[in-house]
């Protein structure tokens, strides 16, 4: 027999008596914070290029935040899922499909956009530089790698009578050669004996629409994180490379040089060699490798 409840209704009777218009219901959102890693141009043919950490940014060409840069994205179709929403925005900026896209989290702070309650579920995607092809969506003027910086500026803690509150106030500039964008993210972790906290918030913005300054932080973050600790990195590089431009890759995203014995001990279970070498004017020719994907 059919379960029915307190009023007697069964689920298909009461579900032709509900009214989802009664309830409020938020947009939803799928933002991405998309990188890449580019080689910087020199004019010392003996050096390597230095490489660079970019995210791709569009300018806004219409209300709210007219001419302001954002990060690429939409809204989710009836559809559609969040996931399937980004990668579709993905594939219309950049002409590129099949890559690497992780959920960030879902941004819901009240006023995040001044349209209505607007709810962003926003994803990092990871992409090879020499697949990319940048184009303008509809409702933009155009699209533009910047440049990322990202550094600590001071840390501060508090002890509480029990636990603690840290709080890292970190500066995010992004870089073109024509335009500079800046804004100060600070992240606050609130540790007590049953509970732990992470919240971000902007302290100043100069140039960023919505809130994805701090969207922007926390895909930073991540990215940091995991390549720390897993093989994540390996999804900004060609099929083949050398050792040193993965290790270069590594620098740019973590923001400090590592020591190349070190570095290389990391990675030994993470590539695997192949026959080819890369023949650079003014060096030896080095060795190329590839993505181990056996221990995946």
């Amino acid at each position: 027999m059919e379960p029915v409840d307190r009023d007697g209704r069964t689920e298909r009777e009461w579900l032709e008596q509900y009214r989802p218009g009664e309830y409020e219901r938020p947009s939803v959102a799928a933002d991405m914070a998309v990188f890449t890693v580019t080689s910087a141009e020199t004019d010392n043919y003996r050096k390597l290029p230095e490489k660079e950490l970019r995210l791709l940014l569009i300018r806004r060409g219409g209300h709210p935040f007219l001419g302001k840069w954002a990060l690429p994205g939409g809204f989710v179709r009836p559809d559609e899922t969040a996931e399937q929403a980004a990668a579709r925005e993905l594939r219309e900026e950049t002409g590129v499909s099949d890559v690497y896209l992780e959920q960030l989290g879902t941004f819901t702070e009240v006023g995040r956009d001044p349209r209505a309650w607007v709810m962003s579920c926003s994803y990092m995607a990871l992409i090879d530089s020499a697949r990319v092809q940048v184009q303008a969506g509809d409702d933009a003027e155009e699209a533009a790698w910047f440049k990322v910086g990202y550094r600590l500026l001071r840390e501060q803690k508090e002890q509480l009578d029990e636990g603690c509150v840290k709080t890292w106030t970190c500066e995010l500039k992004l870089r073109t050669e024509e335009e500079e964008l800046t804004a100060v993210v600070e992240r606050t972790v609130t540790a007590k004996p049953t509970s732990t906290s992470v919240v971000h918030s902007i302290a100043s913005n100069d140039g960023l629409a919505f809130d994805h300054a701090k969207i922007i932080a926390c895909a930073i973050e991540r990215l940091r994180e995991q390549t720390n600790g897993t093989d994540i990195a390996l999804n900004l590089m060609p099929g083949r490379f050398t050792l040193t431009e993965l290790q270069q890759v590594y620098e740019v995203i973590l923001g400090k040089e590592l020591l190349k014995a070190a570095f290389r001990r990391k990675v030994a279970d993470l590539v695997t060699e192949t026959d080819h070498y890369a023949d650079h004017a003014g060096h030896r020719p080095s060795r190329l490798f590839r993505r181990n994907w056996e221990g995946v």
